[in-house]
């Protein structure tokens, strides 16, 4: 049976030290860190006045239920405009990544496109679709808020999508692409069994950061109506005019985000994207 001598031992000895010591500096100044901002903000005039206004534990839990129904409106639009927004902004990045001189109507729609709704601010294109295409009084078209804001919701974030799609294919080596050609795979064979598996591999850490933005930029469809958290919590505030409502809401959301941003680690630590800083940890 294999033992490691002595000197690996030294080594792994050396490094359980350090690491027992990096852990205990880092729990040290994280509650230094705390406790000062606690007695310092504690220490402020004002602070039993937004204490009261703010974090209200009973009119905190008073309105949790109203306030965790419509964070459940923001999940699902999360989970179906997530879905949408993938499908879409690959589909928009493979238009851009076209060759040939008879593609380049595709290529320039594809990035009017990606450049118009990365410009636009994703409020503004809640509020065009939201109340303008209602407004219109389309034969056939739906009124419901909840699906032209997630529509905005859609349409501006497969602009950035795309663009993350459109880096990771552009990252694959041109001599993928030719020794796929030269054994005799077609355009779209070397595409789909080549290139974009790769691609998505190398973008899904970036991805996830778009999901876990998309996710909190779901309270943005407040604006047109929609009964969300924010929304409830906005109805539940102006019963009383205490804010605690929006701190609730505010770390509901928080909760849902961290597993996601836990997951983006995972997967960046798992293909090795820490870099020289996470080398020198």
């Amino acid at each position: 049976m294999w033992q490691p001598s002595p000197l690996q031992q030294q080594r792994e000895d050396y490094r359980r030290r350090r690491a027992r010591r990096s852990s205990l500096v880092a729990l040290g100044s994280t509650l230094l860190v705390g406790l000062v901002l606690v007695l310092g903000v504690g220490a402020t005039p004002g602070w039993p006045r937004v204490r009261e206004t703010f974090f209200d534990p009973a009119r905190g839990w008073a309105a949790l239920p109203a306030v965790a129904t419509g964070l459940w409106l923001n999940v699902r639009v999360m989970l179906v405009c997530g879905v949408l927004i993938a499908v879409l902004g690959l589909l928009v990045a493979v238009l851009r990544t076209l060759r040939g001189p008879v593609f380049l109507p595709v290529r320039l729609l594809a990035t009017a496109y990606t450049d118009l709704f990365r410009g636009l601010p994703l409020l503004l294109v809640i509020f065009l679709l939201g109340f303008g295409v209602p407004a219109l009084r389309l034969q056939g078209v739906p009124n419901d808020a909840v699906i032209w804001g997630g529509a905005a919701l859609v349409l501006t974030y497969t602009a950035y999508v795309a663009e993350v799609f459109r880096a990771g294919i552009e990252s694959v080596h041109p001599s993928q692409w030719a020794a796929s050609r030269s054994l005799g795979l077609s355009y779209p064979q070397t595409l789909r069994f080549v290139v974009l598996p790769q691609a998505i591999r190398r973008v899904v850490p970036a991805l996830l950061n778009d999901l876990v933005s998309l996710q909190k930029d779901s309270g943005l469809i407040a604006v047109l109506g929609v009964i969300d958290a924010i929304r409830a919590a906005q109805i539940e505030t102006a019963t009383d005019f205490n804010f605690t409502p929006y701190v609730v809401a505010g770390l509901l959301f928080v909760v849902l985000t961290i597993p996601l941003a836990r997951l983006t680690d995972w997967v960046a630590r798992r293909q090795g994207w820490l870099g020289a800083t996470g080398a020198a940890r």
